[in-house]
């Protein structure tokens, strides 16, 4: 009778350079849902920081719970919010033949978590749910570069072409470009 001892494999060798952590492996991915109202004070959370350097306009918790169905969320299960974004649908003026179109607002994303494609995906979810709206057109103001629009799409335009209410309510000081995107 012959007996063998098992013996492991031998391994392939992996220079250390190479070989991937464990919390590497283990990333949670980050999801996009629709806010909720008990999402109101960590939108303002996730919001103060931006709006004490003027990115943002400064929003009490209670806005962000009356307004919680305009809001697009992103996080990992089980984490904080790391983005927002606001959209808002404006009706078409009535004789101007045009249809409704939304804005969007209050879009920020976590320090921590920005240049890892949070504002690239909430983007995309917000497009997604304006196409789903059949709105004609997408709206925002940057007082930044806007670099993340124009590469989705955006381009530069006028108050003018707003909606009215919207274009009014910003404020001149701040300077904000506005931007749209047909749709």
């Amino acid at each position: 009778m012959i007996t063998a001892t098992p013996r492991p494999a031998p391994q392939p060798h992996v220079p250390q350079s190479h070989t991937l952590q464990p919390h590497t492996l283990l990333a949670p991915t980050p999801s996009v849902r629709a806010a909720r109202q008990d999402d109101a004070g960590a939108l303002a959370e996730l919001s103060r920081p931006f709006a004490r350097s003027g990115a943002l306009r400064e929003r009490p918790a209670s806005l962000y719970a009356t307004h919680a169905a305009d809001f697009l969320v992103t996080q990992v299960p089980g984490g904080p919010v790391d983005g927002c974004v606001g959209l808002r649908v404006h009706a078409g003026a009535p004789g101007e033949g045009r249809g409704a179109v939304g804005v969007l607002y209050n879009f920020c994303v976590a320090g921590h978590r920005q240049g890892h494609g949070v504002g690239a995906g909430l983007l995309r979810a917000a497009l997604a749910v304006a196409r789903a709206q059949s709105l004609g057109a997408l709206f925002t103001a940057t007082t930044g570069g806007g670099g993340l629009f124009l590469r989705h799409g955006f381009a530069p335009t006028t108050a003018r072409l707003a909606p009215p209410a919207w274009a009014a309510s910003l404020d001149p000081r701040r300077d904000a470009r506005i931007l749209r995107r047909t749709l």
